[in-house]
């Protein structure tokens, strides 16, 4: 934030330390599937995972090593049930350069949270919902797939 020189910001804080949870999925061929949830467990997983594939049929999904991606039994059970319409792949633990999805989060952080002032949580949470149902992120899957670790 800019402010005029010898001049102290004020920062309006709610104190609130509620959450939101947002689950995004990004295709090569340009569509998005964002959901938001309030906690991040692995019910709230498996049910964006039931909702991903309804919406897009046979998938590859590439997803990072959070604990509910891959330690719950629900998730294991389901992705095994399911392993002729779901492949999943891992990527590397700490590799969030080759997932896309970590440059839709940090837009996503900078667009809605620098020098701005939600007063209620819900108006945070609807422009939240608001913003991933309409942005659309023209990232190449290819390049973040086949990044190079140097």
């Amino acid at each position: 934030m800019w402010t005029a020189d010898k001049i102290r910001p004020i920062v309006t804080m709610t104190g609130s330390h509620q959450k939101t949870c947002v689950f995004g999925a990004l295709c090569i061929d340009g569509r998005q599937f964002f959901r938001q949830y309030s906690v991040f467990n692995q019910e709230t997983f498996l049910k964006y995972l039931k909702e991903l594939r309804r919406k897009f049929g046979k998938i590859i999904l590439f997803i990072d090593r959070a604990r509910q991606h891959h330690r719950s039994i629900m998730v294991r059970r389901y992705i095994k049930q399911s392993k002729d319409v779901i492949k999943v792949i891992y990527f590397p633990k700490g590799s969030s350069e080759f997932n896309a999805v970590e440059e839709c989060w940090r837009q996503g952080k900078y667009d809605l949270l620098v020098s701005k002032y939600y007063p209620k949580f819900e108006d945070f949470r609807h422009v939240i919902a608001d913003y991933y149902r309409t942005r659309r992120f023209k990232l190449n899957i290819i390049k973040y797939l086949s990044r190079s670790v140097s």
